[in-house]
């Protein structure tokens, strides 16, 4: 089989990533597998088999879209395909994901915990119309998160809340539909034509709960990620070997999805 796509990946630039990578280790009391520069990311890549990687990045204050937006057309390649991001205060949201639309991405991120907002604040409404809109793809954090105290920011509720008022939006619901919150997503979205990663998760949930979502959900909705450099290419391929789900779905989910899904755009 050709390489893996990896939905979900982070980097940063290089000094950035080395305050940035300490700091979130501490913070949610997490060992990095690399030290966040892209060289290492690549490295990582190389490998474990990973042909092409999305890079999520996340804007924690207005101020950095023109920072993100810049580095993101720095570091883009056939390899790297950086989905830049805004913050949700931006005066100039819309105006900024024409942006990112014309400058030729595919996507966009967004953490409602680092961003402080909740997934379905109609606040926010213009703006999920707008990426529907231009077509292009958004991963969003979903699930708690290990460095917040538990507050319901982004939930399977929340998330069906939005996909129903936006049914064409490409939402990417990190974490298989949301992370430590498996129990509802089994419930709640499962089934549905939502777009789930199984970033750091398959090595957290337990495997009979992770194969019944994953057989449950529509094959072609389900994408490969891993949240490097939290978890890495190798781990979670094993993880998601050992769930014997069926060759056609595995490859789905480490290749053929993903691709698909960046092609859309």
């Amino acid at each position: 089989m050709q390489g893996i796509i990896d939905f979900h990946a982070h980097a940063f630039p290089d000094q950035v990533a080395a305050s940035a990578i300490p700091h979130l280790e501490e913070e949610g009391d997490v060992k990095a597998l690399h030290d966040g520069r892209v060289e290492s990311l690549l490295n990582l890549m190389d490998r474990d088999g990973v042909e092409k990687s999305v890079i999520c990045s996340i804007a924690t204050r207005p101020s950095q879209f023109a920072a993100i937006l810049g580095w993101s057309k720095q570091i883009r390649s056939e390899r790297l395909h950086p989905f830049p991001s805004f913050h949700p205060n931006d005066s100039k949201i819309l105006e900024h994901i024409g942006t990112i639309r014309e400058e030729g991405f595919k996507g966009i991120k967004m953490h409602p915990y680092y961003q402080q907002f909740f997934l379905d604040d109609k606040k926010l409404y213009p703006a999920y119309e707008k990426i529907s809109d231009l077509g292009l793809i958004l991963v969003m954090h979903t699930g708690f998160d290990i460095a917040f105290p538990r507050i319901r920011r982004c939930d399977p509720q929340q998330i069906l809340n939005v996909v129903t008022r936006f049914p064409k939006l490409k939402l990417v619901t990190t974490h298989l539909g949301a992370w430590q919150q498996w129990g509802e997503v089994e419930d709640l979205l499962a089934g549905r034509n939502i777009y789930m990663d199984i970033s750091y998760t398959l090595d957290q949930l337990d495997p009979q709960a992770a194969r019944r979502i994953i057989l449950k959900h529509p094959k072609e909705y389900i994408l490969f990620g891993t949240d490097s450099p939290w978890s890495g290419p190798q781990e979670t391929f094993t993880n998601l070997q050992a769930l014997d789900i069926g060759r056609e779905r595995e490859e789905l989910i480490l290749r053929k999805n993903g691709l698909a899904l960046l092609e859309s755009v």
